[in-house]
């Protein structure tokens, strides 16, 4: 069975990014092992004793229970997908240029700010973890500290990598 494919049409221009940071690949796994042992099972008892009960058509319990069999379901081969082709992210022993997994010190309008670089699926603007594909990710991605980098109309000077 494969991952149903999104339309390219508003999303067209998104695309795929396998870096996680070990932990969410550790989290992503304990989900799957979950789902597929607890959840699915369940469910699937659940809608085999539902169809017992006749006429599909009239019994909203039925349908409402095949609509949460079919989540779990495509979740399980997103999640499996995911895995197969994730990229774990490591601790970066080279501090001398910014890379995925490096946490950088920056200055902006005398303020310090510091941001996590990690894969899009585990931004978090809101805690300064920042996409590498993100305008101010890509832009620090390769540069040393001292150097100054333009991004989203803002000047940023890297004070420290780390």
């Amino acid at each position: 069975m494969q991952i149903p494919k999104r339309k390219p049409a508003k999303f067209k221009s998104c695309r795929f990014d396998p870096y996680i940071s070990q932990q969410r690949y550790n989290n992503l796994k304990k989900e799957l092992t979950k789902l597929q042992k607890n959840v699915q099972p369940k469910l699937a008892l659940q809608v085999q004793e539902l169809a017992e009960m006749g006429d599909f058509s009239e019994n909203a319990a039925y349908q409402i229970a095949k609509g949460k069999l079919r989540y779990i379901n495509t979740r399980i081969l997103e999640i499996k997908d995911i895995l197969k082709n994730a990229k774990i992210i490591k601790k970066p022993k080279n501090k001398n240029t910014v890379q995925i997994g490096h946490t950088v010190l920056v200055k902006f309008n005398k303020k310090k700010l510091k941001f996590k670089i990690l894969g899009a699926s585990e931004s978090n603007p809101s805690k300064n973890i920042i996409s590498h594909l993100s305008p101010l990710g890509s832009a620090l991605l390769g540069k040393s500290v001292g150097d100054e980098i333009m991004a989203n109309g803002n000047g940023y000077k890297i004070v420290r990598i780390k």
